[in-house]
């Protein structure tokens, strides 16, 4: 899942610094009075706590968006482009209304951003019923997939851009409130609050993450709307004494007016494009070593966010005493961006931190300085401009994402995406080389270095994929599907990350709830396609067969893995669907004996609890025909916390009022009905299965001297002979509660392992 992150904070295109425990009291060029410096340092905790809440919202309702409409590459990406295009409207609209207000007497802006606070608190209450409503009425039509997509993304316009424009909407109004407040001090305010909303960004990665250990989604979504009614109390009581004034007027200057304004609108364009595109190839690129799980994740945009704020914070410092940057700070952008390839090679082994911190900070630290500096460099202070410079930036912001995840990753390796994106500012970067340049000799020997060196960045850098010497690799816009490995020692990694492997276990996914039905089966269905082992099983049977995979390249790579793939998908009983498997079953009226699923690793995967949750369950059972049997399985090892499986445990028991579980050497098999499971011997569910089931079912079993029954008796015997229930996995971890969409225990663990960690600690020295 990917799961990329962006938002209003997480850009480096938002609000910014200075308190006094920063270094630097004064917001201008000027030492300010100490009641100025005490309403200024207000506003550095505005914008701090309301760094933070963004980040909160815009990562809870994306999981809320991706529980109700679907886990996929289209849903995440309308969702973040709502979100980002949200925040530009409101800043540039904002902005021309405060234009239009220059030179009338009005009540305070700082009562107006107080207010504003307090309507984008109600959101946390209204966004999840919206997204949930939307769902219910999209079930009523019989959409297409880009029907659906676009109903949805309609709707999830609708419910998130009001909200995300008062968002946006901010920044300018506090700029004014500023203007009103001190005047002579507000030339740097976008800077200033930049900074500030930055470094709530940065606690705003990982903070929400705990707070959704503990208190779920909605929990959380309470703790950010009280931060912005305490926001918004705080500002009304700071401006109890402020008379209504008149917004300041500003000489309307057109862009085009302004000294490089163009350019400087450009160069902003520009940085909000290439980064948030970066940021989706970064993901990519550190998969292999950080996971998928939301801790990494999250460990990538705080790298991001502080590299961001460090620049900021230099800007700030720069800026009291210089106007002008050096030359060679465009050319350093270039050489940053190129420092993945090196830093996400596969030969090079750095621990995994100094690996992002290499490959990320530089860029997003250079890009922190240089956007304060644009947008302060072209409003001077004045919010309409603010607004103008903000949104633009934003616009950037949204189409990165949408270049570099469904142009730039499906047609070419991560290494010549970063190349791509890096190459506007080589070619900025060369500018100062001219001829007639007026650049400083060492200047112009800096960047001639720093070209040098990004040139032997693109000469050495190196893809994951290439520490394969066989491999077939595939790309969409959802993921780099790595084929590689022989015999039965094939791999499947997706983002590098290891799927699945060939195994009988994926077999006796198909064989034994085919088997166990009190009647012949008609069709079945199978979620999460994999190396497609589980789906050929089924398909011995000789009943059509449905799989639903998200990732569109994984199917593709089906004769890769069995010989017979090209044969099997040609066959008028297969039907291949990519989609999200629970959107899937929410949109589908079809009607299944069997659902098998088996989300691919970790357990602890970013949104894997979708396809655990009782709400999940709740939508496969009414895809079961009467009798019809659910499949699960969960890896069970004794790395798996036990915390885990008795989440999905209970969950299973509040959903069937019939389950039976079987372990095998991995993990756990979780047969579900609404009608008692038959026990049947191994030689019973032998003689229910078509002699092409058998021979599949003991195709990687056979040993010398055995016969194909032998192989399948003894291999079914050994599943049987290890039925556990529901109630033993439930009372390793009797306190846990199910996991649920709002509850997703599996995913949210940091909390609970450190807990585990202390109690172990404890009783080693009591």
């Amino acid at each position: 899942m990917d799961n990329r992150r962006t938002t209003r904070s997480s850009l480096p295109c938002l609000r910014a610094h200075n308190f006094s425990t920063l270094g630097e009291p004064e917001l201008g060029h000027g030492i300010l009075p100490r009641e100025s410096r005490r309403r200024v340092n207000w506003y550095f905790i505005f914008f701090f706590i309301s760094g933070f809440c963004s980040v909160l919202y815009e990562l809870v309702w994306l999981r809320l968006a991706m529980a109700q409409f679907g886990v996929t590459t289209a849903m995440v990406s309308i969702v973040l482009s709502v979100f980002m295009a949200g925040l530009g409207l409101g800043s540039w609209a904002s902005g021309r209304w405060l234009d239009a207000q220059a030179g009338r007497r009005t009540i305070p802006a700082l009562r107006l951003y107080a207010l504003t606070e307090l309507l984008i608190g109600m959101s946390g209450l209204l966004v999840p019923y919206a997204f949930v409503l939307g769902r219910r009425l999209l079930e009523h039509f019989g959409l297409s997939s880009l029907g659906y997509y676009g109903v949805a993304g309609v709707w999830v316009g609708v419910s998130l851009i009001p909200w995300c424009a008062l968002m946006g909407a901010t920044v300018p109004v506090a700029m004014a409130a500023i203007a009103q407040m001190i005047p002579a001090e507000s030339r740097r305010s976008f800077s200033y609050l930049y900074t500030a909303n930055v470094a709530g960004a940065v606690v705003g990665t990982h903070v929400p993450l705990f707070l959704i250990e503990l208190l779920g989604f909605r929990g959380t979504l309470k703790v950010g709307i009280a931060c912005n009614c305490l926001i918004a109390v705080s500002a009304l009581l700071l401006s109890r004494n402020l008379p209504p004034s008149a917004i300041k007027p500003a000489a309307v200057i057109p862009s085009a007016a302004i000294p490089g304004g163009n350019k400087i609108l450009a160069l902003l364009f520009l940085s909000g494009l290439t980064c948030m595109a970066m940021e989706v190839v970064w993901v990519r690129c550190y998969t292999p070593y950080f996971g998928t799980v939301v801790y990494a994740f999250a460990s990538i945009l705080g790298v991001y966010l502080l590299g961001t704020l460090i620049g900021s914070v230099v800007y700030r410092r720069w800026s009291s005493h210089r106007s002008e940057e050096s030359p060679v700070i465009w050319a350093l952008l270039a050489t940053c961006g190129l420092l993945p390839l090196v830093a996400a090679s596969p030969f090079i082994h750095v621990h995994q931190l100094l690996r992002l911190v290499v490959g990320v900070a530089g860029f997003t630290g250079l890009l922190g300085f240089i956007t304060p500096m644009l947008v302060d460099r072209f409003s001077a202070g004045d919010p309409g401009k603010a607004g103008m410079a903000y949104a633009t930036n934003v616009v950037g912001c949204i189409l990165g994402p949408l270049l570099a995840g469904f142009v730039l990753l499906p047609l070419m390796s991560e290494r010549w995406a970063l190349i791509v994106l890096s190459f506007p500012w080589l070619v900025i970067g060369l500018a100062p080389l001219r001829p007639q340049a007026p650049t400083r000799p060492v200047a112009r020997a800096a960047v001639c270095a720093s070209l040098a060196i990004s040139v032997c960045l693109m000469a050495v850098g190196k893809g994951y994929e290439d520490r394969f010497s066989e491999h077939v690799v595939l790309r969409d816009a959802t993921a780099t599907v790595i084929a590689t490995g022989t015999g039965m020692d094939k791999k499947l990694l997706v983002n590098g990350y290891g799927i699945t492997n060939l195994t009988t276990i994926t077999k006796l996914m198909a064989h034994v709830p085919l088997a166990s039905l009190d009647r012949r089966p008609q069709d079945a269905l199978v979620i999460c396609f994999g190396m497609g082992t589980t789906f050929r099983s089924l398909h011995s049977w000789g009943i059509p067969v449905t799989a639903v995979e998200l990732v569109p390249s994984v199917p593709r790579l089906f004769t890769y893995y069995h010989s017979d793939g090209d044969t099997v998908l040609a066959s008028p009983l297969s039907h291949v669907v990519i989609d999200d498997g629970r959107r899937y079953l929410e949109r589908t009226r079809q009607q299944y004996d069997v659902i098998t699923v088996d989300p691919p690793p970790p357990m602890q995967a970013a949104g894997s609890s979708l396809l655990y949750s009782e709400e999940f369950y709740r939508a496969a059972r009414q895809r079961l025909r009467r009798g019809g049997i659910l499949q699960q399985w969960i890896a069970a090892t004794s790395a798996v916390d036990p915390v885990d499986v008795a989440a999905v445990a209970r969950a299973l028991h509040n959903s069937f009022p019939y389950v039976r579980t079987f372990a095998d050497e991995f993990g756990m098999h979780f047969l579900g009905s609404d009608q008692p499971i038959p026990n049947r011997s191994a030689q019973d569910l032998l003689a229910r299965m078509p002699a092409s089931a058998v021979a599949d079912l003991a195709e990687w079993e056979l040993r010398p001297g055995d016969n194909i029954m032998d192989a399948a008796y003894r291999r079914l015997n050994a599943l049987l002979t290890r039925e556990s229930s529901l109630d033993q996995m439930i009372a390793a971890s009797p306190h846990t509660p199910s996991l649920t969409d709002d509850r997703p225990v599996n995913e949210y663990y940091i909390v609970r392992k450190w807990v585990q960690r202390w109690h172990r600690f404890m009783a080693r020295h009591h």
